[in-house]
């Protein structure tokens, strides 16, 4: 099929700036679409001239809201908006696509290219590129292959999108590239065998003939590397998926399951940075206060309770909104922003999080140690934040319609007059072109001028470059990567041939078999296959699903599997496949070649059946490495400043949640949970925020900039040869919180830095006097570039049409390491560039010295980026900074 014109969305709202776009509005909460689905039955035809508050789109029973201009940054999906597309040839259709949603729902905040954002959500009509298996590029034309009303329903924002074209095309936004393990490869299994042997050596014998069993090949030579012999029996043994299959059969084998669970640890990610929780604390880390920004919190758990905590410090000049709602010395402040004034009973006027996601950050922040926390069993062992001892203030800005701006600027004037120190927001939305159009970027500023620093979400945009949601330069952007901990769950046929998906999956099915069938096998009224297949909500026929596991043909959040009474859903997809999804019944993600295998076991007997495991906890060896879904660089507003900053733990992170809220976020999923397992730069963001509060607590006079100095030259270094777009993925590196209490130096920063930095990005001196209240102006002597802001890594630019490279960056240092030192620099760069430093040797004679040096890069670039680095070192400290030289578009 050639290219269709998609034509225009219905006209819910009418924009002044431009009359053919239109603002989306939908409701996203309690099964709104089955109300919806009463007023508009599949395939009417519909008029392009709908009125507006059409019964389609605004009724009691079906409210519409305005969608948010921000929306938080975690990978968990939106909630059923709703659209309509017209004017091309095929029967127009409702459906549901990943319209940016409220801010705890974490929806993509950047769905089309040429997307325009003024102080709404608009966009040019957009489709999904639905197809599996093919190979689109970036920016190249392609062909929509499959109907265009074939959407899938997306859980994170990497999906693949195209946009419509007026030539009559459409253009790759997004793509991933995946690695799919060998057959071969082996992995680590536990082969448990029941009860103990009396006899160690007869039972060492009986392992090794069961592997020599099972092996692939009879020449090779298997070996028990551990085995268990006082209270149970079995052993450990590398073995591929299919020996590891076999074993799983054997007649003296119980299970077979992959050697994940070695060490009993919950919030992981925080061991796996190298920051145990008996690392030294300063007694100063209770005066240090977290502003978290974000739906609030569940003030019952035991994340935060206050048993040891002494009153909040003196400094503090917060309050607490008691509606609902109580503080104590842990949690010692809390107030709710609405500017709308619209509440209802789903969503009370309270700061009470009936989400999740802001207990969840918050609990990632300063969380107390919380011991035998899991997820129903799942990542069981001891949950903690970062700063276990600071306390926390709740700024609750997101709702069910979504994070407002007037309410996100509110939540910093407050919190900066409260008087926290830290700043921690996982919210992100589009950045205009201009640092004061944008919220959060005005909030930042306004705190770094008052000493708070701002950690905020990089976005869920990745990854695509320059998809970041937040990168102003006094601030941190923070990307998400993964920690050595991964959630496999397995799926078996009933021919006994069984495959690895990804999920969290809390459902045990005990390996009963039940049947499968096909999801575009049975469609419901008034659908048909080709629409079935996607298991859109309602779009499946309870009589055919009921008691069956369904194989949808793309991810999807399995509401309509659920909805059709089924007792399990696959799903399958080539995106985000490292970030797994929570599903409100026993699910798996397969990768597409396994989904193709089912779909091929379905069709090849006549009485189909499978089964779901409950999620096994594997070792990742590859960890850490950014998330697919992260957003990259380089910022489209200053690309000379390096964002994201830094990198932290974002996927399948466990922490405190709130038991108003089902873990899968979809309604009928009726566990209620203290802990829950989801992935984003929402849970990356809190793990620096409490990384910078502990930084603080020995630090309490450190600026923002020498906090977010000290995390970045003590990084530890990602392989920009694993990462395709290195720094621009992971900024200067992972967080290493321990060492960066004693960075050596830090490269500081201030108010006039920034109003110089303003100055030469063509900022006017009537505008900087009114944002700063002060004589700020701009004359020719003070005019800075970004590559003359005193940051802690060099970013240097080269026009597209130009190998040749050359520019300089003034820099100063201060000393905060030992007071009589002498640092040598070192550097580190790709054949073909230069990079001097003058001086290469800095001397210091005192505490809070500083010392200036200037470093230059000449040469040739032959690829579109490359990475170096410089490193200054007095043998007690060593202070690095990431070098990114890079093309322009």
């Amino acid at each position: 099929m050639g290219p269709i014109s998609l034509g225009r969305w219905i006209k819910a709202h009418p924009t002044t700036s431009n009359p053919r776009r239109f603002d989306f509005r939908g409701h996203n909460r309690h099964n709104c679409h089955d109300h919806c689905h009463r007023e508009l039955t599949l395939g009417t035809p519909i008029s392009a001239e709908q009125p507006i508050g059409s019964p389609l789109l605004s009724r009691p029973s079906c409210p519409s809201a305005l969608l948010p201009q921000h929306g938080t940054t975690s990978t968990r999906a939106a909630k059923d908006l709703h659209y309509i597309s017209l004017g091309f040839t095929h029967t127009p259709y409702l459906g549901s696509a990943p319209l940016p949603s409220r801010g705890p729902h974490d929806a993509p905040s950047r769905l089309c290219t040429g997307f325009t954002y003024t102080p709404s959500w608009f966009c040019t009509p957009c489709q999904a590129e639905g197809f599996p298996g093919t190979s689109p590029r970036f920016g190249t034309p392609a062909e929509l292959r499959t109907p265009l009303h074939s959407f899938p329903r997306f859980n994170t924002p990497a999906e693949p999108m195209a946009m419509h074209d007026d030539t009559g095309g459409t253009e790759i936004r997004s793509m991933e590239l995946l690695r799919y393990p060998h057959p071969s490869e082996q992995a680590s299994y536990i082969v448990y065998t029941g009860n103990s042997m009396m006899d160690e050596a007869s039972a060492l014998t009986l392992y090794s003939n069961m592997l020599q069993e099972v092996a692939d090949s009879i020449a090779e030579t298997k070996s028990v590397e551990y085995h268990y012999k006082r209270s149970l029996g079995g052993f450990v043994a590398k073995l591929t998926e299919e020996e590891a299959n076999r074993m799983d059969k054997h007649e003296r084998v119980v299970a077979v399951f992959p050697n994940g669970k070695k060490q009993l640890q919950t919030t992981r990610s925080w061991d796996f940075l190298g920051f145990p929780l008996q690392v030294e604390r300063a007694a100063a880390e209770s005066d240090i206060i977290i502003g978290v920004i974000d739906s609030g919190i569940w003030p019952e758990s035991d994340s935060f309770n206050d048993k040891g905590f002494g009153p909040p410090p003196s400094k503090w000049k917060g309050a607490c909104q008691t509606k609902n709602f109580t503080c104590n010395n842990k949690v010692i402040g809390a107030k709710y922003y609405k500017a709308d004034g619209s509440f209802s009973d789903d969503d009370p006027k309270s700061v009470r999080d009936l989400d999740g996601h802001g207990t969840h950050t918050a609990s990632i922040a300063a969380g107390n140690q919380v011991s035998a926390a899991s997820m129903l069993g799942l990542a069981q062992g001891t949950a903690r934040g970062g700063a276990v001892n600071a306390r926390i203030a709740v700024y609750k800005v997101c709702w069910f319609d979504g994070c407002n701006d007037a309410d996100i600027l509110a939540a910093f004037d407050d919190a900066i007059a409260d008087g926290v120190d830290i700043i921690s927001l996982s919210v992100g939305g589009f950045n205009d072109e201009n640092y004061f159009r944008d919220a959060i970027s005005i909030g930042a500023f306004h705190a770094e001028r008052n000493g708070v620093l701002t950690v905020t979400a990089a976005g869920n945009n990745g990854p695509e470059p320059s998809s970041l949601n937040n990168f102003s330069p006094w601030s941190i952007s923070v990307a998400a990567s993964t920690i050595d901990r991964k959630f496999v769950t397995k799926v078996e046929l009933g021919t006994n041939i069984s495959y690895e998906g990804t999920s969290i999956n809390t459902f045990d099915l005990k390996g009963k078999l039940y049947p499968i069938i096909y999801a575009g096998d049975a469609p419901n009224k008034g659908f048909d296959g080709s629409l079935s297949r996607f298991c859109f909500r309602g779009s499946l026929n309870p009589n055919l699903t009921q008691g069956k596991i369904v194989l949808c043909d793309t991810r999807s959040r399995v509401t309509g599997p659920l909805a059709a009474n089924a007792v399990g859903a696959l799903t399958q997809g080539q995106s985000n496949r490292d970030a797994p999804t929570v599903f409100p019944l026993p699910a798996s993600y397969l990768a597409l070649q396994d989904g193709l295998a089912v779909y091929d076991y379905i069709n090849s007997t006549s009485n189909p059946t499978a089964t779901i495991f409950k999620s096994d906890e594997i070792k990742d060896t590859l960890a850490p490495f950014v998330a697919s879904f992260s957003s990259r660089g380089p910022s489209h507003v200053t690309p000379e400043i390096l964002k994201p900053d830094l990198v932290a733990p974002g996927v399948a992170i466990l922490a405190s949640w709130s038991p108003a809220s089902p873990p899968s976020e979809v309604d009928g999923d009726n566990r209620t949970l203290n802990f829950n397992i989801i992935s984003g730069t929402s849970m990356a963001c809190p793990h620096v925020s409490g990384a910078a509060a502990y930084v603080k607590s020995f630090h309490p006079t450190w600026s923002p900039a020498a906090i977010r100095s000290a995390l970045m030259t003590t990084a530890k270094q990602l392989s920009p040869k694993a990462e395709l777009q290195a720094e621009f993925a992971y900024g200067a590196g992972q967080i290493d919180p321990s060492n960066a209490v004693y960075p050596g130096l830090v490269y500081d920063a201030g108010e006039i830095d920034y109003v110089r930095f303003l100055c030469g990005q063509g900022y006017s001196s009537n505008a900087l006097k009114l944002i700063t209240g002060d004589n700020s102006s701009c004359s020719e002597t003070n005019y800075g570039s970004a590559r003359d802001l005193n940051y802690a890594s060099f970013a240097l630019s080269v026009p597209h049409s130009n190998s040749k490279v050359s520019g300089s960056f003034n820099r100063t240092v201060t000393n905060v390491g030992s007071a009589t030192s002498t640092y040598r620099a070192t550097v580190t760069a790709p054949e073909g560039l230069k990079v001097e430093v003058n001086p290469c040797v800095l001397s210091f004679t005192s505490l809070n010295e500083k010392q200036t040096f200037v470093l230059t890069i000449e040469g040739t670039l032959d690829e579109a980026l490359v990475s170096a680095s410089l490193a200054w070192d007095d043998g007690k400290f060593h202070v690095r900074s990431p070098i990114v030289v890079f093309r322009t578009p």
